[in-house]
């Protein structure tokens, strides 16, 4: 009779867990809201246009969520994070090109993402000028996931996770490509780094050591011309005197213009969180920053198309001794965000 007794209280215990799933599954959606971009006053203007896709707290989670699906890629295993690592600062540690599907290597150093409202243009040769353009790049490049839309598509429209996420960003269930870009660079926007050393100076709460301010005032003197503003980039593209690298064989700007004018000419990069990126220059081929001002003093090469800013009075490269490096590092590391690289917000 017991055996009896304890068997119907496991079945109506068990049958009472069944209802409690199906209500959390079936609960109402919360009520979508704005999401607050906080940025400091100092910085520019957002490029990001936020009328055409406005960003609220549960895109910015689609995107988040969208971010780190290997599914994304042909062979499901690529996903945006896996080249993208928020410890560093949502770069590709250790890699001097990005690799993808089937262990296929690229022909570029993934960059890092962070401020990407406020940019004009993305990728080293600038050929996508719209946030929520960007991603259709890594998606369909045959040697980064070498997929396409349809194929993202017809693997996540039957995922009830994904259909609860869609609905509750847009209204409704149905998944089609443009919210897919949409909800991506929702939360690339999102992804704001302003809480280094160097921003808690500009607002007052900190102080800068006597190196660090020795180095701010070398780096406005010596590298400002090009890595100018609050986001250290003026997003032009300039010849720094780089080597051509024949493994890699691209020639920046000039694969996308093919004008001679363009060759060896990539975007200038911007150096917020520039000690968690390494390698660094656009095929990785620095794993250093003493490797990348030893290169500016001492191993440009000079050629038609260099830089004006690279032949400054009679000297090619950037004239610093080995204390101007010093000073020069000493500031570059005050553009560090701790905070950007482990804030839960970001990660998968």
């Amino acid at each position: 009779m017991i055996r009896i007794l304890l068997k119907t209280i496991l079945i109506v215990i068990t049958f009472l867990s069944c209802i409690s799933c199906a209500d959390e599954v079936m609960q109402p959606l919360e009520k979508d809201e704005a999401y607050s971009l906080q940025f400091p006053s100092y910085f520019p203007e957002m490029t990001f246009d936020a009328s055409a896709n406005p960003v609220t707290k549960n895109g910015v989670e689609l995107g988040r969520k969208l971010f780190y699906e290997g599914r994304l890629s042909r062979n499901n295993t690529i996903s945006c994070g896996f080249c993208h690592i928020q410890e560093n600062a949502f770069t590709h540690h250790g890699h001097n090109v990005s690799h993808g599907v089937d262990d296929r290597i690229g022909i570029r150093n993934a960059p890092p993402i962070q401020n990407m409202a406020f940019l004009k243009r993305y990728m080293w040769d600038g050929v996508i000028h719209n946030l929520n353009e960007q991603p259709i790049s890594p998606i369909t490049d045959v040697n980064e996931m070498d997929s396409s839309i349809p194929e993202v598509i017809a693997k996540l429209k039957n995922d009830q996770k994904y259909k609860k996420l869609f609905m509750a960003a847009y209204g409704d269930e149905n998944m089609t490509g443009e919210r897919i870009l949409k909800a991506l660079s929702q939360f690339m926007a999102s992804m704001i780094s302003a809480d280094s050393k160097y921003d808690r100076f500009k607002q007052g709460k900190e102080i800068f050591t006597a190196e660090e301010s020795q180095g701010m005032t070398l780096f406005n003197q010596k590298c400002a011309s090009c890595h100018s503003g609050e986001l250290f980039t003026d997003e032009s593209f300039r010849n720094t005197g780089m080597y051509y690298n024949t493994q890699f064989k691209d020639a920046g700007r000039y694969r996308v213009t093919l004008e001679q004018k363009d060759w060896m000419k990539f975007r200038v990069p911007s150096l917020r969180n520039i000690e968690y990126t390494a390698p660094y220059m656009h095929d990785g081929r620095f794993y250093t920053l003493e490797a990348v001002l030893n290169f500016y003093s001492d191993n440009v090469e000079d050629n038609p198309n260099l830089d004006p800013q690279m032949k400054q009075n009679g000297h090619i490269g950037i004239a610093m001794n080995t204390q101007d490096k010093q000073f020069i590092l000493a500031f570059l590391k005050t553009l560090s965000d701790k905070n950007f690289i482990s804030n839960p917000k970001f990660a998968e």
